[in-house]
Formats: C-alpha cells, structure tokens, sequence
C-alpha cells in the first residue's frame, strides 16, 4: 500500500486535487481533518492541533488497512506541524515526534506550487504574495531537509491534475 501526500501552502489545490486523484485511481480519500474540525467550532488554537494530527493518523491508518494498494491524504502530519510552528511559535512534542516518524510512510508527496491565484476563505490566512512564497519556500524546505520523495506540481488545474496522474503512475508502476 502506497500514501500519497498533497502538500504545500493554502490556496494552491490540494483537496480539488485530492478529490480527483482519489477517483481516477478508484484509491480511498482521506479528507483534511483541520478544515472540518475549523467548521464545526470556529476557529483553531494551538490546543487544537494534537487533537487535529492524532484524527488524522486514525483516519489514515484506518483507510490504510482497508486493503486498497493506495491512499489519497488530502494533508498529512507534516503539514499540521508546519502550520502549528508558524501559527503559534510552536509545535506539542507528540506531535512533532508523530509527525517526524510518519512523514516516512509516504511513497510520494505531490508539492503543489503557489503558481495559481489565492482564493480567499476564512480559514485562510497569507493572501499576499510574499507570505505566499514564504510559505513555499517553508513547506518546500521541509520535504528537502528530511530527504522526502517529492514531485513539483505546476500549472493551471488541467496541468496540474495531468503531472499529478504521471506522478502517481510511475510511482505505482515501480
């Protein structure tokens, strides 16, 4: 069984990208646990970010068990202690070793570039273009660091969902 990992900043397509990886290969989704935790109570503190990481885990590992030869994470753990690091200053110990230790299960993180334009959200937070390269450069930085499997996804939405696919392909074929 192979996770596969939509990363990268806000506002760049991870969960129309996702969705859509999920039904070409007929592979299981697991859907961004933080953006329906934010619905149902408002907005997130750093208390919340255990509790986000630790649902995100059994919803994969559940849908990992499920038999299915891939997995479709619309987020991943690394993610979660990215934003915690950059929200609050800092991350809980839980789950910066959990997200450390994880972050190896993923045969492929697809790196979605910041190269499409912001759609604003209230659960959004660096609309301007520099935060936006920021945050980039940060999410980028942290598959390098790790020595994590990673393809860049570029482009406008047909572009991204046809390298997307390859991606996956190649990964499936190996």
């Amino acid at each position: 069984m192979k996770r596969i990992a939509l990363y990268g900043p806000e506002s760049t397509g991870k969960t129309k990208l996702a969705e859509r990886l999920a039904a070409h290969f007929a592979a299981p989704l697991v859907a961004e646990y933080a953006r329906e935790r934010w619905d149902q109570q408002g907005a997130l503190g750093l208390e919340d970010m255990l509790p986000i990481a630790r649902e995100q885990w059994r919803r994969e590992d559940a849908a990992a068990a499920a038999g299915s030869r891939l997995v479709i994470c619309d987020t991943d753990a690394l993610t979660t202690l990215l934003w915690s690091d950059l929200l609050y200053g800092t991350t809980p110990d839980e789950l910066r070793r959990g997200a450390e230790q994880r972050c190896k299960n993923y045969a492929l993180y697809l790196l979605l570039d910041i190269d499409v334009p912001f759609a604003p959200d209230p659960q959004r937070c660096f609309p301007d273009p520099a935060d936006r390269e920021k945050c980039r450069r940060v999410w980028r930085g942290a598959l390098e660091r790790r020595q994590l499997p990673f393809v860049d996804i570029r482009g406008d939405w047909a572009q991204r969902e046809v390298a997307a696919i390859d991606a996956v392909q190649q990964l499936l074929v190996r």
